[in-house]
């Protein structure tokens, strides 16, 4: 079947990451997608989009958001010459701003196999109503990246399974998955008789904690003289970060590695023992399940998806949303413990695997074969 993926954006987040997996799961089982992005978009994303297989298709020649009515008209204008052209079986609507348009949109221009996945919890949404709305009337199903995502958005939730029981409308959770070619590792990391090294692998912005991390690095070095951080990712809060480093006194214990490809980052997980999550939101958590796959413990914020993905004292240690105290003191009773430390990363290689490409592609393709009919 054909199927038109739809986006407001192609950069370089988690969503994007996310959508190629689906892209790329998609094409493997047989099928056309072409993908339609509203607005914003990288050359480099469009290109990884036509490289797993997947037509491109940018509204926005110059890649500029357009907002109000005249968004609206413009999105209206591009999904009914997408749906001419392209004539799809179905349309995967990526929930993000705007979410509910495109749908809406769709569904005026008569077109009704609609499927929606919803990339981070309701907490960012003023109206709820809308979203049941949509759920209700409007898809086919309505995907959640957590079960955590999901009970916010409609109060109950259920993990899809190939038995999972459908109705004419449905709502469950599909988890995010490792990126392909994002393999496990295998055999076991050794902690011992070397310093522990510390890692971010995120955007340096406020709403991924990066304002906390040197400030507790510095405490845990107080302790630790030979810890180490490694800094990967790029973001408005870079320079602030490194006058912290300075002014702390633990800029000599700092790797600043910048941004880095995908297809690199499994070199660096490999280089850092612990990996700091201290975000302030998080949909999902992608880093999350990259580190463990690489065999990292990851200490993070409770918040958003990270207490469903990284399971508190059974994979890894959560702390308290912005405090810094708690923060260092998980991660001091890691460096302070290797014995932990070895017992949580194999804890975390093994249950990793549920968030594997192949299970992930298995569930996406098995819902479109028991959702939408082959003979329209």
């Amino acid at each position: 079947m054909t199927i038109l993926v739809c986006i407001p954006c192609l950069l370089t987040g988690g969503t994007e990451i996310q959508t190629l997996n689906l892209v790329q799961a998609l094409v493997g089982g047989g099928h056309r997608v072409v993908t339609v992005c509203y607005f914003e978009y990288s050359e480099n994303m469009v290109a990884r989009f036509h490289q797993s297989g997947s037509e491109v298709v940018c509204l926005s020649s110059t890649g500029a958001r357009i907002g109000g009515w005249r968004g609206i008209l413009f999105l209206y204008k591009g999904l009914r010459k997408a749906l001419k052209r392209y004539k799809p079986d179905v349309a995967h609507v990526q929930y993000m701003a705007p979410g509910a348009i495109p749908i809406l949109l769709l569904r005026l221009l008569g077109f009704r196999q609609i499927i929606a996945t919803a990339h981070t919890a309701a907490d960012i949404y003023s109206n709820l109503r809308l979203v049941h709305f949509i759920q209700r009337y409007c898809v086919r199903a309505f995907t959640c990246i957590t079960e955590l995502a999901e009970q916010s958005f409609f109060g109950s939730s259920q993990l899809y399974g190939v038995d999972t029981p459908l109705k004419r409308r449905n709502h469950f959770t599909i988890y995010n998955a490792l990126p392909t070619g994002f393999s496990i590792r295998r055999e076991s990391r050794s902690f011992i008789s070397r310093p522990v090294t510390l890692g971010v692998v995120s955007r340096l912005e406020m709403i991924k904690g990066m304002d906390l991390v040197i400030p507790a690095f510095a405490r845990v070095r107080s302790k630790y003289p030979d810890t180490r951080l490694i800094v990967v990712g790029d973001g408005s809060l870079r320079e602030r970060m490194q006058r912290q480093a300075q002014e702390l006194s633990c800029a000599d214990g700092i790797e600043w590695a910048g941004r880095q490809p995908q297809d690199r980052l499994s070199d660096w997980y490999g280089r850092m023992d612990i990996v700091l999550m201290p975000s302030r939101s998080e949909g999902f958590g992608l880093t999350a399940i990259e580190a463990m796959a690489n065999g990292c413990v990851v200490v993070a914020s409770r918040t958003g998806g990270l207490p469903e993905v990284v399971r508190d004292r059974e994979v890894g240690l959560l702390h308290t949303s912005e405090s810094i105290d708690d923060m260092v003191d998980k991660i001091c009773s890691l460096v302070g413990d290797i014995t932990l430390l070895q017992h949580y990363s194999e804890a975390a290689m093994g249950y990793v695997g549920r968030y594997s490409f192949e299970r992930y592609s298995q569930l996406f393709n098995d819902l479109y074969k028991r959702l939408i009919p082959s003979n329209r």
